[in-house]
């Protein structure tokens, strides 16, 4: 069976995107997902993204990360799908519905509203998510949110001298996080700017990471370091993070197809 595909990618955060809506997927394993994301042997990418047919939505968006497993969200990949449907789309997610439209800039989208309560991150026990009582080698009171999936939050004076690749999958895996958990580390450059860097739940260090900024975002908002709206830079470009007064959060960047292509099923067995 052959499977047509299209790469894309978000400041570098790329996808393969399988379109389902016409002609259904046979059983979608984690072994398949990790051997078309290997960049080696497969295809190769961030995420798997899945198009399906939805009767509340324009498109049902099921997202695997590449070590397999399914998650709730992924801002840079609904700009990626938002660019591929070409108009205003609303997109249903295990995170919730989410709208995206084209703007100057890039494509838009309506995140939905934050998430603070410490049973909706999800975390093993309850304590304050603006200021948690935790830490982990230098990084320490984090703050915690879900933004259609769970994030974590540290401020440092440069981010990019924290050993990410090490302290990353440490804090991904805590017993402290029931779900496993995306973990950022920021610097606050001034009011309306901030530097990220982002662990990845399932993948690890990404070029950019989409719910990451606007968990990041709204969390420097929380603290009151920057206003309410900012631009966040990560090492693959910048995104503009908005968190209206109607509590819902607006990313607006970038996103390309970079190529399309095809591939036998069982390849990838």
């Amino acid at each position: 069976m052959r499977i047509s595909f299209t790469k894309m990618h978000g400041l570098g955060n790329d996808f393969v995107v399988l379109d389902a809506r016409e002609t259904p997927l046979p059983a979608l394993e984690a072994d398949r997902v990790r051997a078309l994301a290997d960049r080696t042997r497969g295809i190769g990418c961030d995420q798997l993204i899945v198009l399906e047919d939805d009767a509340q939505a324009t498109v049902r968006m099921r997202i695997y990360n590449a070590d397999g497993g399914e998650v709730e969200a992924c801002g840079n990949a609904s700009r990626a799908i938002g660019l591929l449907l070409g108009k205003p789309a609303t997109i249903a997610t295990a995170g919730g519905l989410i709208t995206t439209a084209p703007e100057t800039g890039g494509i838009a989208v309506d995140m939905g509203e934050p998430r603070f309560e410490w049973d909706a991150i999800p975390l093993a026990y309850p304590m304050d998510t603006a200021a948690m009582p935790v830490g982990w080698d230098r990084l320490e009171q984090p703050l915690a949110v879900n933004v259609g999936n769970p994030h974590v939050v540290f401020f440092v004076e440069d981010a990019d001298k924290v050993p990410l690749e090490v302290l990353g999958p440490q804090i991904e895996t805590d017993p402290l996080f029931p779900d496993r958990i995306n973990v950022n580390v920021a610097t606050v450059v001034d009011r309306q700017t901030i530097r990220l860097r982002v662990w990845e739940r399932g993948v690890g260090l990404t070029r950019a990471c989409g719910t990451g900024a606007c968990a990041t975002a709204v969390s420097a908002m929380r603290r009151g370091l920057v206003e309410r709206e900012v631009t966040v830079h990560l090492p693959g470009g910048p995104l503009l993070i908005g968190w209206d007064e109607d509590n819902r959060i607006t990313m607006t960047g970038p996103a390309t197809e970079a190529f399309r292509g095809s591939f036998e099923w069982d390849d990838y067995a």
